[in-house]
């Protein structure tokens, strides 16, 4: 199906035509990509731990997809590229390997406010935050496409989302067929997970018990692109 390009959500809800200087078209980007970071921040204190991985089903997923359909490809690339290296710095990402263990099956909603930093390489669950770079430059790509306006949208979704398990699972692979020794357990994360063989760890502690979840955050994303597209775009016509 072709479709020609198409202007993506912000650039309908705040046009480019309203910063009339390069200060303010600057201005406009960093409001947009840092607003985008914020959300994707909150959505990571939405935590369900479970009891046999490590990594724990977030609500970031959701952000991340909103991000790239709302900001376009590279935008929403750039915003996950942003939320990246700043949770390196800042309690940003959801409590994962670097300050918590196996999960014990509770669920966190939002406030006390329990975010996480630390380098990727030291996170069970840091493959899968490169993997929403990927994830927000595909939905970015296909909302250009247009895709969110068609019966096409929840395949450009299921698409985006996968891009996230590609790095995710060969990086929790490599860290359980190395041995690699979890900061919170003192122990190696290859005992932390059921299973036999790598590949049976891997599947079981980083895509089975969020097929799920992800399929909801999916459903969610669908409803939630379109909805905002008619809302925008009744609003901007009223406003005229």
């Amino acid at each position: 199906m072709e479709l020609t390009a198409q202007p993506v959500l912000v650039d309908i809800l705040y046009p480019k035509t309203l910063a009339k200087t390069t200060t303010g078209k600057i201005a406009r980007e960093i409001i947009l990509v840092v607003g985008f970071v914020s959300l994707v921040a909150i959505c990571a204190q939405i935590i369900i731990r479970l009891p046999f991985t490590t990594v724990p089903i977030t609500g970031q997923t959701f952000g991340v997809l909103l991000a790239g359909g709302a900001l376009g490809a590279w935008r929403g690339a750039g915003a996950l590229a942003l939320y990246l290296i700043a949770g390196m710095f800042l309690p940003i990402y959801a409590p994962s390997s670097a300050s918590s263990v196996v999960g014990d099956g509770t669920i966190h909603f939002l406030f006390p406010w329990n975010g996480n930093s630390g380098l990727l390489w030291d996170m069970s669950s840091g493959g899968y935050i490169v993997g929403f770079v990927l994830a927000a430059w595909a939905a970015g790509m296909f909302a250009r496409k247009g895709w969110y306006h068609t019966p096409w949208s929840i395949g450009g979704l299921i698409i985006s989302n996968a891009l996230i398990y590609i790095p995710g699972l060969l990086w929790l692979a490599y860290l359980i067929s190395s041995d690699w020794i979890h900061p919170g357990a003192g122990m190696p994360l290859s005992e932390l997970i059921s299973g036999g063989d790598t590949l049976e760890k891997t599947l079981i502690g980083g895509l089975y018990p969020f097929i799920l979840g992800d399929l909801m955050k999916l459903y969610l994303a669908a409803l939630a692109l379109p909805a905002a597209w008619i809302a925008v775009t009744r609003f901007k016509r009223n406003s005229h």
